[in-house]
């Protein structure tokens, strides 16, 4: 198990950002208190409740992935205070997948919908096989509720059984994949730096709003508003460093996956937009749809809609 010397809690592109909206000593303080080099016992007790992994990688061609896979709960399991076992067979269907060899850097979002918890994680894999791995613990913090809708989370099918569809694969975003995108309320975000000391630092995030805030443009970039969070600035500060992302949509057992190049906009009318703090631009340049990939049943639930979410703004209204 290795053992790296103790980072700063931020980086530079997360630092400048915090910095831009005044917050930086602030959270220079906080930062030390909740950015953790292992799991804490309450996190520990929370991955095994789960029936679902949001995980972010990178592949070799540099190119950064996000996607979501289910298990039965009980799939993660922390076998002590520095890494998360995951129970998770190789998936050669899921571009992410192609990230996840041994030694490979990995982020995961551990996000229950059903009460809006959320804690993220990131460190490198151990994996003696095709059907799990070790994912040793460089960074564990945990995350604000806001602008989770609340979902039913129930399996519908057995979340082993190997994908016998089609990935498609292409370049843009047909008709299919903007009414996705322009009806969704939820997508998860992954991004990554490589650090000054040579390891690469991968995170996966959390993104929601009413149905409807995210906009697609004329020429099939997504504009993302950035609604005021938790002042972490995880994502847009490795955008910053490094303008690449990963993409994950999920509608009925669909999965949309996309990565691609990513822009923090000077320049969007925000006073049209109820909630926005900044936007940013995401160019897709790969593509990935599978139907009827993913098991699990997420419904929003009676009065599930966040309350943060119902606050802000959508494109249609805006444009």
């Amino acid at each position: 198990m290795l053992h790296h010397e103790i980072q700063p809690p931020w980086h530079a592109g997360e630092v400048a950002l915090q910095n831009h909206v005044g917050v930086a000593e602030r959270m220079a303080e906080i930062g030390k208190k909740i950015i953790r080099t292992e799991l804490i016992e309450q996190h520990r007790d929370f991955y095994p409740l789960l029936p679902m992994a949001v995980l972010g990688s990178v592949d070799e061609a540099g190119d950064v992935w996000a996607t979501v896979r289910a298990g039965h709960p009980g799939f993660m399991s922390a076998p002590d205070a520095h890494a998360l076992h995951i129970d998770l067979p190789r998936d050669p269907s899921d571009p992410a997948d192609a990230g996840m060899q041994d030694g490979a850097a990995l982020a995961l979002l551990g996000i229950d919908l059903r009460t809006r918890r959320r804690n993220r994680l990131n460190g490198n894999i151990s994996r003696a096989n095709d059907e799990s791995f070790l994912l040793n613990v460089e960074q564990s913090f945990g995350n604000c509720p806001k602008y989770i809708q609340l979902r039913t989370m129930e399996l519908l099918d057995d979340p082993k059984r190997p994908y016998a569809g089609i990935a498609e694969s292409f370049t843009g975003l047909d008709s299919e994949a903007t009414r996705l995108i322009t009806e969704a309320d939820t997508f998860f975000v992954a991004s990554y730096i490589d650090r000054p000391d040579g390891l690469r630092q991968v995170d996966v995030s959390h993104r929601g709003g009413r149905a409807g805030f995210a906009g697609v443009t004329k020429d099939g970039s997504l504009i993302i508003p950035e609604f005021t969070g938790n002042r972490f600035y995880n994502t847009l500060g490795n955008f910053l460093v490094n303008p690449r992302a990963g993409i994950v949509f999920i509608e009925n057992g669909q999965l949309l996956q996309m990565t691609g190049t990513v822009e923090i906009l000077a320049n969007v009318p925000k006073q049209d937009f109820e909630g926005a703090e900044m936007f940013w631009k995401f160019s897709p340049r790969k593509i990935v749809r599978r139907l009827e990939r993913f098991p699990l049943d997420l419904q929003i639930a009676d009065n599930g809609w966040s309350p943060n979410s119902l606050s802000t703004g959508v494109w249609k209204a805006a444009s």
